[in-house]
This record gives structure tokens, sequence and C-alpha cells, in this order.
């Protein structure tokens, strides 16, 4: 049996915990929210402003995620996995790449135009060495996300895994993110697709009308 240990949700201005809301700004766009909620959180790690909206959303939700618990503790780090998906890939950071391609191409947007940056950021900030997947859905695709990651769990390639969904194009964004392991505590749930839908809840219909 494999248990879900942590979730952690960031849309519609908001940032909760375990159902709790642990940050809020209603008023900021997207690129101010995120630098307002790493300033809140106080977090320190100078990276964060170089990186792309993408990886600083899947930052941010790997942090509250992961605050107050020890991974090293929890397993080796070939063994701390992460697997995630989206739908726009990295093609908020493409339009602006594209843009600047008009007239000098900028080396540090060329860089965060692969979806898979947000999950290198995320390994090498909590030192993650074990499997790490990005897949490209028309949808968050909860039962297959799930089924992956127990596999995962299954046959020993992994201990622990970070699971979840993080997209943005322009002003729309969101991410969820939980950590699933075979440890069982008190506040653990069972890592069941069923139980990550509830927990999700209704998809963000703001992704099906992007400003661009």
């Amino acid at each position: 049996m494999h248990y879900l240990n942590n979730w952690c949700h960031i849309r519609h201005q908001k940032i909760t915990k375990n159902g709790q809301t642990i940050f809020e700004d209603e008023q900021a766009d997207t690129g101010t929210f995120l630098l307002n909620a790493y300033k809140q959180l106080a977090i320190d790690y100078p990276k964060f402003y170089k990186m792309d909206n993408l990886c600083k959303l899947a930052f941010l939700a790997a942090e509250t995620l992961l605050d107050g618990t020890s991974l090293p503790a929890l397993a080796p780090a070939e063994d701390l996995g992460i697997v995630l998906a989206n739908h726009y890939s990295s093609l908020d950071t493409d339009i602006h790449y594209l843009e600047t391609a008009q007239s000098f191409p900028s080396p540090s947007l060329f860089v965060y135009t692969l979806a898979n940056v947000m999950v290198g950021e995320v390994c090498i900030r909590h030192k993650l060495k074990g499997e790490n997947t990005v897949f490209i859905f028309d949808n968050y695709e909860i039962p297959f996300l799930c089924g992956y990651i127990d596999d995962l769990l299954a046959i020993n390639a992994a201990s622990a895994v970070i699971g979840g969904w993080v997209d943005v194009m322009e002003n729309h964004y969101e991410a969820f993110l939980y950590l699933a392991s075979h440890l069982n505590t008190e506040n653990s749930l069972f890592h069941d697709h069923k139980i990550i839908e509830t927990l999700y809840g209704k998809p963000d219909t703001g992704f099906e009308n992007p400003d661009h």
C-alpha cells in the first residue's frame, strides 16, 4: 500500500497546503504573485529570480509541499523521484523567447524553453536524483499519473515521489503537488486516484481561454 503524505495547491491567487491557506494575493498578476509569494514564504534562493514563471511556480509548490519534511530521512537521494504533467509545456516562455528573437534572442529565456527544466530546478534544490518525468496532456490525467507513480513505488524504482500538475499560460497558472511514499503517518491518505481527484477539485476553466 502506498500513501499520500502532503499536498499543495496554487491557483486563484492562493497557496494552500493540506487544505489550509498559507498565502493569498488577490490583486497580483502571475509574475507579481509568484514574487510576492517567494518573499512572504521567506525563501533564500537567489536563483529564483532568474527562473521563468513555470519554474517559479513548480519551485514554490515544492517548497510549500516539502516544508517540514526531511527528504534525506525519508529515502536516499537516488530513491527520490518527481513525476509531473501539464498542458502548455513551456509555451508561455516560448512565446516570450520568440518575441526577443525579433531583435536579439535572449539566452536567459532560451534555457527555459523545455517543460522538464522545472523538474530540473526542483531536483537541484531538493537533491532528487531518482526518476524524473514530465508528461504533456490535454488535462490532468490523474488515474494515469497515479498509476505511474504506484508502479515506481511498487517495483522499488523509488521510495518517495513528488507527483502532480504544474501549468502556466500568461495570467493563468496552477500547481497541484503531492508527496507519495511507503510511509504511513498519522495524517497520511491512501495514494488513490479518487482521493487525489477529490483533493484536486475541479479543473481551472481559465486555461480554456488563454489571453493570447
